[in-house]
């Protein structure tokens, strides 16, 4: 049984059963027998489609943000922002799908030599509770406008929002099979990778569930793209601009309730400007008010999960244990839901817990660098490679940002999604890219043809 609690009460609210072999069966078959016609489609026709979907999205916004807000406690104004991140992830294929997969001339020995980038046929996406608008955009939209048929496995915790998401998909005239959830347990995943009508996986979520996944889709030669984890590094440097670079470092860490792989997690600080910045950072996470997900005022909201909680606070109790400063927070509050406080912990060090394991809450870690060389040690020397980012002049940044050993990186802002950018990591992090011309290309044949006669 799939089973979805209410973060902010602890509650019960919805019971699923899981998809039976009939139903996975059905949805597979749906999948490849519609993947022919829809690939067939001009990439205008497509698009329509896309902008359907884009158009219901932001017109149903009351109905589908709240959504999000009850089943893993997202605060409803940022609820609100990922239907229409949503949305214009949709209308961002739409309008730049042909530009991107436009063949390419190849000069040869051949009269006419040149690459065209043709659908693979049915691709999975496996998602996680974090961001389940935003996420199931940002997998479906570019395989779709490729040519692609899309199955959704989204996880157990936010089935109602899974149910919403197909619905947008038949109410904006998606053609049948195109865009499909399957609601099953985790243990079920294996078999639909293996399945012969699934072509090409893509995973965001855990290291460990991305290996899982990426063991699988190897063992039958299909392409994956896995996001998975981050601890991402934020070095602050002394000719930083300080009071923007705390604004930017402590919304960071706190979107979502801090329950995001691309957030500030370990803030490294320069010597001869820690103590102000920690304190900047103290005051600004002081500042933040915790509280009920569906009121506007709120900043933080409770953590999906209380066993995530509970490791959280794990994190946090380790590494005061080994000589943190916990400046704030640090306490698991009384109540009903599962509440975490904004929580900030300085003078941590390279092997405390909070700075070598991912932390997925409202915690800021904050860390002491001698100067620019030792801060950019301290942040590659980590088994995570997703993003990071810099603070200081511009010049000075973009040269840090050659060497830091991660797959996207913010020079004097927040490290962010855009669906005309590519994002993705290395290391632990992942492989592969999604978003922008790069995302679109990995679930593509690149097929190269040859015209002749052959040249004298």
């Amino acid at each position: 049984m799939l089973v979805v609690t209410n973060p902010r009460t602890g509650e019960k609210i919805r019971e699923v059963e899981p998809a039976d072999a009939g139903r996975v069966d059905a949805v597979l078959a749906a999948a490849s027998e519609a993947q022919p016609l829809w690939g067939a489609m001009s990439f205008a026709e497509r698009g329509e489609v896309l902008r359907s979907v884009a158009a219901y999205l932001r017109e149903h916004a009351d109905d589908l943000a709240p959504l999000m807000t009850e089943e893993m406690g997202k605060p409803i104004t940022e609820a609100y922002g990922e239907v229409e991140k949503a949305a214009w992830c949709a209308e961002h294929y739409a309008d730049n799908a042909e530009e991107y997969l436009a063949a390419q001339t190849l000069a040869s020995d051949a009269t006419h030599s040149y690459v065209q980038h043709l659908p693979l046929g049915t691709v999975l996406g496996i998602l996680p509770w974090n961001a389940p608008f935003w996420l199931a955009s940002r997998f479906a939209s570019p395989a779709l406008m490729a040519g692609n048929t899309c199955i959704m496995k989204h996880d157990p915790h936010v089935v109602g929002c899974a149910e919403a998401i197909q619905e947008v998909f038949e109410k904006a005239g998606a053609p049948d099979g195109v865009f499909q959830q399957l609601p099953i347990e985790t243990d079920a995943v294996a078999d639909v990778i293996r399945d012969g009508r699934v072509q090409a996986v893509s995973f965001t979520g855990s290291a460990r569930g991305g290996a899982a996944v990426a063991s699988v889709a190897g063992s039958q030669i299909k392409p994956a793209v896995l996001e998975l984890g981050g601890s991402d590094p934020c070095i602050v440097l002394a000719d930083a601009d300080l009071d923007a670079a705390s604004d930017v470092i402590t919304l960071s860490r706190i979107i979502n309730a801090g329950q995001s792989c691309i957030a500030a997690k370990r803030i490294i600080v320069e010597e001869s400007v820690y103590e102000d910045v920690v304190e900047r950072l103290r005051e600004r996470m002081a500042a933040l008010v915790m509280g009920d997900p569906r009121e506007k005022s709120t900043d933080i909201g409770p953590l999906a999960r209380d066993d995530l909680r509970q490791n959280l606070h794990r994190q946090v109790t380790e590494t005061v244990d080994a000589g943190a400063r916990c400046l704030l927070g640090g306490a698991i509050p009384e109540g009903p839901g599962y509440f975490y406080p904004a929580t900030v912990l300085a003078d941590v060090t390279e092997e405390m817990t909070a700075a070598h394991e991912e932390t997925f809450g409202p915690v800021m870690v904050i860390m002491r660098a001698k100067d620019a060389g030792d801060a950019l040690g301290i942040a590659n020397r980590s088994e995570y490679g997703l993003a990071g980012s810099v603070w200081s002049t511009a010049e000075r940044g973009e040269e840090i940002a050659r060497q830091l050993k991660v797959g996207q990186v913010a020079v004097n802002g927040i490290v962010k999604t855009d669906p005309r950018l590519p994002s993705g990591g290395i290391k632990s992090s992942g492989y592969g890219r999604e978003l922008g011309p790069h995302g679109i290309h990995e679930f593509v044949n690149a097929q190269q043809v040859w015209v002749g006669p052959k040249k004298g």
